[in-house]
């Protein structure tokens, strides 16, 4: 087992009796001693710092003539010290960035500092992701596409992360929806029908059918409502939902308004729920770890609603469209992207460059990495689409920015007369003007007749009381419907069985497997391989030591990321090939903290011949501050603009995996070997990178098969969704994967990869950790 035992953040401690801890840790919460004893306490700081105290012991910290005003290491003298948390005050904070205390009396932090640090001063590696900002408010540009062929790519991409964002991919299966329309209301000229219908087994979705007089087929449209008030019934100045569905019906198409999550008869979920309330938040993200959330069931309620119109024999199945305004302006463009039945749409007041949905229900986790309403929005292309816009609310400069960048992805496709907008001097709204607006564009593209509805103006209108066309006016469904509680454990259940359902069962299965996976998993991780010219290494500095060398670098693959890393050679720089070794608490825990130097598993794979690189991920060593706290900026959505934590550390673990193949001949073998925390950032980079001849993943008691180990920890939404460890051992194929310390719960993932690699279960797992000159044999 290894001999150093550390936190990822905090105080590190080796089993000889040496403790390190940044001085930000220790103000907050004190040194943790785990055994009493006589220390030596250096500091590692500047003139500027008198003294510190240390378990309610002032000491006085050394003058360093020769410091030039930098950090250097003073010994602050021997002081006894009892076993527990020791707590700490610095009296100039800036000026003390780190402690060491031993009970070695011949250890000199400074000589064991550079196999710990790209730096010899307490800076960070320049990293800028934490500062981030970009969430439903940023003032966002539309992406530049060189050509159409460009921008189909993207919007493939962007497609497929719309469905993987809502546990969607593939898509689930469409069970019998079992309709129910019923309890008409005649007119003249339209009849006004209730309905529900499952979307899934057991969740209904809610609504009303407004249908021409005759027997059709009518071009259909579906209608979200958005956040007003009073849901599908509102019916005001600012918008009536009754009213543009009963001139829907009145100009010869069938209508259907239906309940957004938790509105009116939509009763199966509260309507907090659908707002991002009414659960705690371990609960929320346990369950956007399957791809669940409001967006998620609404966008599988209009997809089932489509389904729905093409049962009904007064509906033309081919001429199908959408329209809704505000949140149902996001279903609408929603639904738009990810199917191609909708023919026509009209998302009102809400394609914006500049506010990309105020509504959890809005926001869904990982579908704004790399794109904003804009984009979106253009996933219509060809097919018509009308933008009504409004001088009252985000979309006041549509005509001159959201409309301009749209239209010309409708020109890459010869279809500029397809897309239009139309202004309106109102508030947020879809109100008369707007809905005119809408009527003369489905007038002319669905129904045809664009001459005759060319000015078209809504007639009055009349609408049905509220408790005449409701489904349940007691707020219940009926009865023999599951529960808000048994609904998600059921959703969470389908999703789980159609992913193990997907498993390869055999080497033959794995490229449809592969084909369906690996995009998922790297749409969730928002993670690529970057190519090595995109990989920039900067050289820090360089020493040489008897038996190898060590280079201090930072890589980058982007302007934000910044990785400082460790690069050891031996002597004989005749390397056999490569191996990045990721930890849970950083390139440090891989030194030797007692004595300096490379820690026993760098040596004993340099023994080997390899070049070893050692590198700090995102928010980890070096890319903490040890003088203040380091955090990421709190932003409004973040899952939905911005990958997690995990999910940098993975792509900063495939970018050190890039930077690995420059370190080595062509064709030496590149292995990844990740121990605590990184055993599972490992897993998914390894699996996402073919160029990997063998990764070593310490399972580190994970419990895989947990939601709440999963939402407490390596938190990636969306990951149980597609099979989380499983899929990813599954991806490895025939390239070596092994899985060390692991449990149990692990079984599944071993299987997985037993079956297409042709490997045997007991050589894929070990329940032991080896120790380093056993891991070093396994490579």
């Amino acid at each position: 087992m290894f001999a150093v035992l550390l936190a990822m953040m905090g105080a590190t401690v080796d089993a000889q009796g040496t403790i390190w801890s940044d001085a930000i840790d220790a103000r907050t919460g004190g040194i943790s001693i785990a055994g009493g004893g006589e220390y030596v306490v250096w500091v590692w700081a500047t003139d500027a710092a008198d003294t510190v105290s240390l378990a309610g012991h002032e000491l006085a910290i050394p003058k360093d003539d020769k410091s030039g005003g930098q950090f250097t290491w003073r010994n602050a003298g021997k002081l006894s010290l009892d076993a527990g948390a020791a707590p700490v005050a610095i009296p100039n904070p800036i000026a003390v960035a780190r402690f060491c205390l031993t009970t070695n009396a011949d250890l000199v932090p400074s000589n064991a500092l550079g196999d710990q640090r790209v730096f010899d001063q307490p800076v960070t590696a320049g990293d800028t992701r934490a500062d981030i900002d970009r969430g439903t408010n940023t003032l966002f540009f539309m992406t530049p596409f060189a050509d159409r062929a460009a921008w189909e790519s993207f919007a493939d991409g962007l497609r497929r992360r719309f469905l993987v964002a809502c546990g969607l991919w593939p898509l689930p299966e469409r069970t019998p929806l079992n309709a129910k329309v019923y309890g008409d209301v005649a007119h003249d000229d339209y009849i006004v029908s209730k309905v529900y219908f499952e979307a899934r087994p057991g969740l209904l979705v809610t609504g009303n059918l407004y249908r021409p007089v005759g027997e059709g087929p009518f071009p259909g449209i579906i209608c979200p409502h958005g956040h007003w008030e009073n849901g599908r019934f509102e019916d005001g100045e600012r918008g009536s939902v009754p009213g543009r569905c009963i001139t829907f019906a009145r100009m010869g198409m069938v209508a259907f308004s239906f309940d957004m999550v938790g509105y009116n008869d939509s009763c199966q979920f509260d309507k907090a729920w659908g707002h991002g309330g009414g659960i705690s938040e371990a609960e929320r993200k346990v369950q956007a770890l399957w791809g669940l959330h409001p967006f998620a069931v609404q966008l599988w309620s209009s997809i089932r609603a489509l389904d729905f119109m093409e049962t009904l024999p007064y509906v033309n199945a081919q001429q199908l469209a959408c329209t809704g305004a505000s949140g149902g302006g996001t279903q609408t463009f929603a639904l738009n992207a990810v199917d191609q039945r909708v023919k026509v749409s009209a998302p009102v007041n809400m394609i914006s460059h500049s506010m990309q949905g105020g509504c959890v229900c809005e926001n869904a986790p990982i579908i704004r990495f790399h794109a904003c309403n804009m984009e979106v929005g253009a996933l219509a292309a060809p097919r018509p689409m009308m933008m009504v816009s409004a001088t009252g609310d985000w979309t006041r400069e549509t005509q001159h920015f959201e409309y301009p960048a749209i239209h010309h992805i409708y020109e890459m496709y010869g279809a500029g007369d397809r897309v239009a907008n139309v202004h309106v001097d109102a508030p947020h709204n879809y109100n008369q003007a707007s809905r005119e607006a809408v009527y003369r564009f489905f007038g002319k593209w669905i129904l045809g007749q664009g001459e005759k509805y060319a000015n078209f103006t809504e007639p009055p209108f009349t609408v049905e009381p509220r408790e005449a066309i409701q489904n349940f006016p007691d707020n219940k469904p009926p009865e023999g419907f599951p529960d808000y509680a048994t609904l998600v454990g059921q959703i969470i259940d389908q999703t789980r069985a159609k992913w193990e359902a997907l498993l390869p069962q055999n080497a033959e299965n794995y490229e449809a497997f592969s084909a369906k996976a690996r995009p998922a998993l790297a749409d969730i991780i928002a993670a690529e391989l970057p190519c090595a010219k995109r990989v920039d290494s900067r050289t820090i500095s360089t020493s040489k030591n008897e038996g190898y060398s060590v280079e201090r670098v930072v890589l980058s693959a982007d302007a934000a990321q910044a990785i400082p890393a460790l690069v050891y050679r031996p002597a004989d720089n005749k390397p056999t090939g490569v191996a990045v070794l990721a930890h849970g608490a950083g390139k440090a825990a891989l030194s030797d903290l007692e004595k300096g130097g490379p820690g026993p598993l760098i040596r004993a794979l340099m023994a080997k011949g390899r070049v070893v690189m050692t590198f700090d991920p995102f928010l980890v060593g070096e890319n903490l501050s040890p003088l203040t706290e380091s955090k990421r900026r709190a932003t409004s959505y973040p899952e939905t603009f911005l990958p997690t934590d995990t999910a940098y550390r993975i792509q900063d673990t495939m970018t050190a995996l890039v930077h690995a193949r420059r370190l080595a001949p062509h064709g030496a073998p590149i292995d990844l070997i990740g121990l605590g925390d990184a055993g599972i950032w490992s897993l998914f980079a390894g699996a996402l990178d073919d160029g990997v001849r063998k990764t070593v993943v310490d399972a580190n008691g994970f419990a895989v098969g947990d939601d709440a180990a999963w939402a407490g920890g390596p938190y990636l939404p969306c990951i149980r969704g597609i099979g989380d460890a499983t899929t990813a051992a599954a991806l490895y194929g025939s390239r070596e994967l092994l899985i060390v310390g692991g449990n149990d719960a692990w079984s599944q993932a071993v299987r997985a990869y037993a079956a297409v690699s042709g490997r045997a279960p007991g050589d894929v797992v070990t329940a032991e950790t080896p120790g380093p000159e056993d891991l070093a044999a396994a490579l």
